[in-house]
């Protein structure tokens, strides 16, 4: 049975990985999961300078789900190139390191110290604030999106996956201008913005009034998105949002989906990547599939 695979010419084991902000770099969660037996792990963004990420409180639960609003803190490119890296080197599984930034410069920056380095893929996260552009994210506007794309491609030695932002009106005009830039994947859907009110204390729920909603209440819409994008684009898709079990995953998968990402789900249930690994691997084995790649986009 073939559970095998390639993204932009790298080949997965199979077809889960971890969605970036949930794993942090597989350190805190390889005491529970055996990092070797996932297709691949996908890091916490990383940025070309610590960033301390937004002020307290910055999560809140809601129903089916979670918002966060944690602001991509992270402890910046040279930190994770000298702990994360050697750290997960140390296990049989792919690297996708997510690069974020504020700026076009940011981005190239964090693109090319990772260019010598030994990692596999690149996941861009075009959902961050353009503070050039009075903080609309790059992923909301195609032109931004096209030239982020183009210029992380200049630099970048790695195959490139641009994550795309949920919150757009046509999730197929973002797919198109990072593919006219030179993506080599797509991964979606990254969080929907959402709102949460404590009535009691009659304020926001999170310091930043508003976070990215992530959970089993987001996967319609991942799906649907997923799906528009598998017709519009000529590039494989990492599909994510909401997976909680192989089911969900599955459903990425017939969508076009070339892989997936466990992402929430992590939280209340840290070996959710192997059970979904597990799962997809008893269903093709009861329903006499031989190769994954059967079941990517069939449904149509």
């Amino acid at each position: 049975m073939n559970m095998k695979v390639n993204i932009a010419g790298v080949e997965m084991k199979n077809p889960v990985t971890t969605a970036s902000g949930t794993f942090g770099s597989g350190i805190e969660f390889s005491e529970f999961v055996d990092l070797s037996r996932l297709g691949a792990v996908t890091t916490k963004g990383v940025a070309n300078v610590p960033w301390p990420g937004n002020n307290t409180p910055r999560i809140a639960e809601t129903y089916g789900g979670m918002i966060n609003a944690i602001g991509l803190q992270n402890p910046g490119i040279d930190t994770f190139v000298k702990r994360d890296i050697p750290f997960l080197k140390k296990y049989d599984t792919k690297i996708i390191v997510n690069v974020c930034g504020k700026t076009k410069e940011d981005y190239v920056d964090v693109v090319s110290r990772l260019a010598k380095e030994d990692v596999d893929l690149l996941e861009i996260n075009i959902s961050c604030p353009n503070v050039k552009e009075g903080g609309i994210a790059f992923g909301q506007n195609p032109d931004a999106a096209y030239e982020i794309t183009k210029a992380v491609k200049e630099v970048a030695k790695q195959p490139v996956i641009m994550k795309l932002s949920p919150n757009v009106t046509d999730i197929t005009e973002m797919a198109r201008a990072v593919e006219s830039g030179g993506a080599d994947a797509v991964s979606l859907i990254n969080t929907l913005t959402g709102m949460k009110i404590d009535i009691n204390r009659r304020c926001f729920a999170v310091a930043n009034k508003t976070g990215g909603l992530s959970g089993p209440a987001i996967k319609p819409v991942a799906v649907r998105m997923v799906y528009q994008v598998a017709q519009a684009v000529n590039l494989p898709i990492i599909g994510m949002g909401g997976i909680q079990n192989a089911e969900d995953a599955l459903e990425f998968i017939m969508a076009g989906a070339s892989m997936v990402a466990v992402g929430t789900a992590n939280f209340n249930n840290p070996t959710a990547t192997i059970d979904v690994v597990d799962g997809i691997a008893s269903f093709m084995e009861k329903n006499g599939i031989n190769d994954i790649n059967e079941l990517i986009g069939c449904v149509k």
